[in-house]
C-alpha cells in the first residue's frame, strides 16, 4: 500500500448502506457505542439507546447471545421507531450463526466474529491441520455464511466482519499464530466470500487491547484489501481500553494513530463507563484528526528505510539515557520556578528556560537555555538554530537542539554530524504536525544521522480530557512508528503540571513503550456482563494500584476474555450470573467462584505470587 506519510487524506472506500445513515465514501466518520443493558429488557435498552443517540451516537450495537435476545431486537427496533428515533441498530453475535440469521431480519447491521462464527471456541491448544482439512474448514465457513448473506440481502441488512485479537480460532492460530497476519487472514477469508457473492454492504474491523497489535494489523488489513482490489470501510476501536484517563489515552493512541493516516470510517471508544460517555470522546478524536484536511503540502523524504506496515524503532546513538536501547524519556517544562512533581511520574528532564532555580531538588536533570549554561553537573544546555556557532565550543556531553522540519537545513545537518551528542527537540506549528514531525525523523534516516529525537507537543487546553486526547493522538503514532526517543508535552492552559507529566507517562505506557504503573485491561461491559463491572474495577484498582508493571484484565464475559488476557498477568472473567473465573496468563486457576468472593481470591492469587 502506497501511503503518503506526510500529507493527510482519507482512504477511499465503498459506501455501505446502514439504515438511514450510510458509511464510507465521502460520508463523515461515524461514531457509535454499545448498550450494556439486558437485550431482553426492551424498556431499558430503548432508554439507553436514546441516551447514546442524544449524546451524538450514530449507530448503537446490542448483544444477542441467543435466539430470544435476537427475536427481541424486533421489539426494541419497533419501540425506537415509534418514538421517532431512527438510529441504525447493530446486533453483536458470537458462537451461534443461527442467531445472526434471526437478528439480520430486525436490525440494520449484524456484526459477526470470524473467530467463533463457525469455528469451535478457542482451546489454546496447538492443533495441526493438513491442507485438505484446512480447505474443508473454509468450505464449512462458506456453506454457513452464504445463506446468512442471502438473508441480509433480502432484508437490506449490512454486516460487520469483526476480528478480535482475543478470539482467533485454533485453525487460524495453527497456521499463522497469534500474529497480525493471522488476524488479517481471519478477516479476508470472510471478505473473499462476500466478494464472490457480490455482497458489498460490508464493514470490517480488527481490534486488540494492545495498541501496537491493533495499529499494525489495521494497516496490514488495509494494504491486503487494496492488493486484492477491495475497498471496504473500516471500523476502528481499541478493545478493553479501560476507564477514566487511562481508557481515553489508550483509545486516543490506537484510534488516533489510524485516523491520522486517513484510515477509519466509523469508531467506537470502548470505555468501562456508561456507553453515552464514549460518544463525546469519539467525536473529539474524529474532529481533531479531520481538521487537518486540506493542509499546506509537506514535501517529505520519499526513500527511507521506514516500513509503514511493520515499523521498527529507528536506530539512534544513545546520548546518556536518551535514544539507543533506552526507553523513551519524558521532558517537562517548569518555567515559573515551581518544581513540584509526583514521584511516580518524575520527568527525566526539566526544561527551566532562562532561569536555573536556586535550591533545586537533587536527583533531577535540568535543561537551561544554552547561553546561560555554565557546566553545572545536573544541567544541560538547549540550543536554538541561530546558536549553532556556540555548539562547537560547548563541552556538555549532552546537548539539546530545538528545530523544525523546515529548519533542518544543510547547516543544521552538518552540525548534527559533528555533534552526535546532540538530541533534537522536534517542533511544529503546521496544521498537520504529525506530517512534519514524521518527515523530520525520516529525513534523519535518509541522511544517515543517528541523533535521538524528542518530540515537543504544545497545546493551549483548559480541559484535561481535551489535552489528554490530543497529546495521545499526536504522540501515539510517533511512538508506534518507532520514531520517538522522548516526549515533551507543553500546555499554555491552566492545567496542573502533575497532570501533564502523568499524561506523558500514560501515553508511553499505552503505546507499550515504557511502563510506569499498573495496567488494567477492562472491557466496557455489555448485555453479557452478569456482575457489577464498574464496582469490581474500582475495588481491584484500589487494592493493586501500587503494583507497578503488573497487567490485570477485568472482563465481563468469556467472548474475548482468555484471548485478550494472553497479554495480562492475571484475569478476572465473568463466567455466568454472579460467577467469576480467575486466570493466570491463559491458564484458568479457579472456575465459577461466587462474585462476592472473587476479588479477594484474585488479590490472594496475586499476593501468593
Amino acid at each position: 500500500m502506497k501511503m503518503d506519510l506526510f500529507n493527510y487524506s482519507r482512504r477511499e472506500t465503498s459506501v455501505v448502506n446502514i439504515g438511514n445513515t450510510p458509511l464510507g465514501g465521502d460520508f463523515p466518520i461515524r461514531v457509535q457505542s454499545m448498550t450494556n443493558t439486558n437485550t431482553l429488557d426492551t424498556v431499558a435498552c430503548v432508554e439507553q439507546i436514546k441516551r447514546i443517540v442524544d449524546a451524538g451516537g450514530e449507530y448503537v450495537r446490542l448483544t444477542a447471545q441467543g435466539t430470544r435476545e435476537a427475536e427481541n431486537l424486533r421489539a426494541i427496533n419497533a419501540a425506537l421507531r415509534a418514538d421517532g428515533c431512527l438510529a441504525p441498530l447493530v446486533a453483536d453475535i458470537h458462537f451461534n450463526p443461527h442467531v445472526a440469521d434471526v437478528a439480520a431480519r430486525y436490525v440494520e447491521k449484524v456484526r459477526i466474529n470470524p473467530g467463533n462464527y463457525v469455528d469451535a471456541a478457542r482451546t489454546f491448544k496447538h492443533l495441526e491441520y493438513t491442507d485438505e482439512e484446512y480447505a474443508r474448514e473454509l468450505q464449512k465457513i462458506r456453506d454457513r455464511l452464504v445463506p446468512f448473506l442471502r438473508i441480509c440481502r433480502e432484508n437490506h441488512t449490512a454486516i460487520r466482519i469483526g476480528v478480535n485479537h482475543g478470539s482467533l480460532s485454533d485453525r487460524i492460530m495453527s497456521r499463522y499464530g497469534d500474529t497480525p497476519e493471522g488476524m488479517v487472514e481471519s478477516c479476508m477469508e470472510f471478505l473473499r466470500i462476500c466478494v464472490t457473492e457480490h455482497f458489498t454492504d460490508v464493514v470490517v474491523s480488527i481490534k486488540a487491547s494492545n495498541t501496537v497489535v491493533m495499529v499494525r494489523t489495521v494497516r496490514l488489513l488495509a494494504a491486503t484489501m487494496e492488493k486484492e482490489g477491495m475497498c471496504f470501510p473500516l471500523h476502528l476501536g481499541v478493545t478493553e481500553a479501560g476507564e477514566g484517563e487511562d481508557g481515553r489515552i489508550k483509545s486516543a493512541v490506537g484510534i488516533g494513530a489510524l485516523l491520522a493516516d486517513g484510515l477509519g470510517d466509523t469508531i467506537r471508544v470502548s470505555l468501562s463507563e456508561e456507553p453515552e460517555a464514549e460518544i463525546p470522546v469519539a467525536r473529539k478524536l474524529v474532529d481533531y484528526a479531520t481538521r487537518r484536511a486540506c493542509h499546506p503540502y509537506i514535501p517529505g523524504p520519499q526513500d527511507t528505510a521506514f516500513d509503514y506496515l511493520a515499523p521498527a524503532r529507528r536506530h539512534t546513538q544513545a546520548v546518556r539515557d536518551i535514544g539507543g536501547d533506552n526507553v523513551p524519556v519524558v521532558m517537562a517544562a517548569r518555567l515559573d520556578g515551581d518544581l513540584d512533581f509526583d514521584p511516580q511520574f518524575k520527568p527525566d528532564y526539566m526544561y527551566v528556560g532562562r532561569q536555573l532555580p536556586v535550591g533545586r531538588p537533587a536527583g533531577l536533570q535540568y535543561v537551561v537555555d544554552a547561553d546561560l549554561w555554565q557546566g553545572q553537573p545536573d544541567c544541560w544546555p538547549a540550543f536554538k538554530p541561530d546558536q549553532l556557532f556556540f555548539m562547537a565550543g560547548c563541552t556538555a556531553s549532552l546537548k539539546f537542539l530545538f528545530v523544525t522540519y523546515m529548519g533542518l537545513n544543510d547547516e543544521v545537518l552538518a552540525c548534527l554530524r559533528h555533534h552526535p551528542e546532540t538530541v533534537l527537540v522536534a517542533q511544529s506549528n503546521h496544521p498537520n504536525r504529525l506530517g512534519e514531525q514524521r518527515a523530520l525523523a525520516l529525513q534523519l534516516m535518509q541522511e544517515g544521522l543517528a541523533n535521538p529525537v524528542v518530540y515537543f507537543q504544545h497545546y493551549a487546553e483548559h480541559s484535561a480530557e481535551d489535552f489528554q486526547l490530543k497529546a495521545a493522538a499526536d504522540m501515539g503514532v510517533l511512538l508506534l512508528d518507532g520514531l520517538a526517543d522522548g516526549v515533551f508535552l507543553f500546555n499554555q492552559g491552566n492545567l496542573p503540571p502533575r497532570m501533564i507529566d502523568a499524561t506523558a507517562f500514560g501515553i508511553l505506557q499505552a503505546a507499550r513503550a515504557r511502563t510506569s504503573k499498573t495496567e488494567y485491561i477492562s472491557c466496557p461491559g455489555c448485555g453479557r456482563t452478569l456482575y457489577d463491572l464498574p464496582g469490581t474495577i474500582a475495588r481491584i484498582k484500589a487494592a493493586t494500584a501500587h503494583l507497578r508493571g503488573l497487567k490485570i484484565a477485568i472482563m465481563g464475559c468469556i467472548v474475548n476474555g482468555p484471548g485478550e488476557m494472553a497479554d495480562a498477568d492475571y484475569g478476572y472473567v465473568g463466567a455466568g450470573r454472579g460467577r467469576v473465573s480467575l486466570y493466570k496468563k491463559k491458564a484458568c486457576i479457579a472456575k465459577n467462584i461466587p462474585e462476592e468472593e472473587a476479588v479477594e481470591r484474585l488479590l490472594q492469587l496475586i499476593d501468593n505470587d
